[in-house]
């Protein structure tokens, strides 16, 4: 089992900035791929980024160019760098984590709120 803890959430003004940290325990040699993910109200959970263990990342055309996502040189630390802010990005943040059998692991969310 692989364990996910984000840390980071909090209320922002529109165009400001946030970061986001997710620490995984448990299995983590097992993991090869780490992301964020986040689900407003009424909405479905999407992708926002992720990163796979060669470095290569993915981002929602939503984020592309606002944030970045990058990771320690463990591996086991994945972060999100929230620039530009808008409101529209208010949502509970999930961190992601994937095996190599493709099972998935969730952290419990941290909340981010972005005020106009």
């Amino acid at each position: 089992q692989v364990q996910l803890v984000e840390s980071g959430g909090g209320l922002v003004p529109a165009g400001g900035s946030l970061s986001l940290s997710c620490a995984a325990s448990g299995s983590i040699f097992s993991i090869n791929a780490m992301g964020w993910y986040r689900q407003a109200p009424g909405k479905q959970r999407d992708l926002v980024a992720t990163i796979t263990s060669d470095g290569t990342t993915n981002y929602a055309d939503s984020v592309k160019g606002r944030f970045t996502i990058s990771r320690d040189n463990a591996k086991t630390t994945v972060y999100l760098q929230m620039n530009s802010l808008k409101p529209e990005d208010t949502a509970v943040y999930y961190c992601n984590a994937q095996t190599w059998n493709r099972y998935d692991s969730w952290g419990q969310g941290t909340q981010v709120t972005v005020s106009s």
